[in-house]
């Protein structure tokens, strides 16, 4: 796997993912929703796009899928397999859990620098309310999933809904 020379970290959606992420409930919810399979980094985007007033596409770059899939993906397991609160192993874990959250920096730098070069396209709905609700639901892998989760997502399109219209910051 080759990553692109020009990555961009700290970029829009960076920076909304750490302010999105203090938002009551927004943390815990978006964990819910990655245990039952969904991607917190497909879930940003999506909530970004959505305060951009721009629809979630769902499609992505194969590179991110790569990454998510062999690094970001990998690192949790590996942190997942460690036990909790065991003395000898919770330094590891701890560790393994910064490296994760690494790994998902650059996956959303990934995701940034293609949505990035997309032409911003406008969402022509009726209101910022259903874009959102919208986004979310695209962020999943499978129609399913979005009905499986209405709560989960109604509890983001709430916590999403909070932020000013077009402010990617809470």
């Amino acid at each position: 796997m080759e990553l692109p020379e020009k990555l961009e970290p700290d970029n829009p959606i960076w920076r909304f993912a750490l302010a999105f992420w203090q938002m009551p409930g927004a943390q815990r919810t978006c964990l819910a929703l990655q245990d039952q399979g969904w991607s917190v980094t497909r879930i940003l985007c999506a909530g970004w796009l959505a305060l951009e007033g721009r629809p979630y596409s769902g499609t992505e770059h194969a590179t991110v899928t790569e990454w998510r899939q062999h690094v970001t993906g990998a690192l949790r397991a590996v942190r997942k397999y460690l036990p909790k609160g065991h003395e000898h192993s919770q330094d590891l874990r701890e560790g393994v859990a910064g490296l994760e959250l690494q790994a998902e920096k650059l996956e959303l730098a990934l995701a940034w620098q293609k949505l990035a070069t997309e032409t911003p396209d406008k969402a022509h709905m009726t209101g910022h309310a259903q874009l959102i609700r919208n986004n979310l639901a695209t962020a999943a892998y499978r129609p399913e999933q979005a009905t499986d989760a209405a709560a989960e997502l109604n509890t983001l399109a709430n916590i999403l809904a909070s932020f000013s219209n077009g402010d990617s910051q809470p």
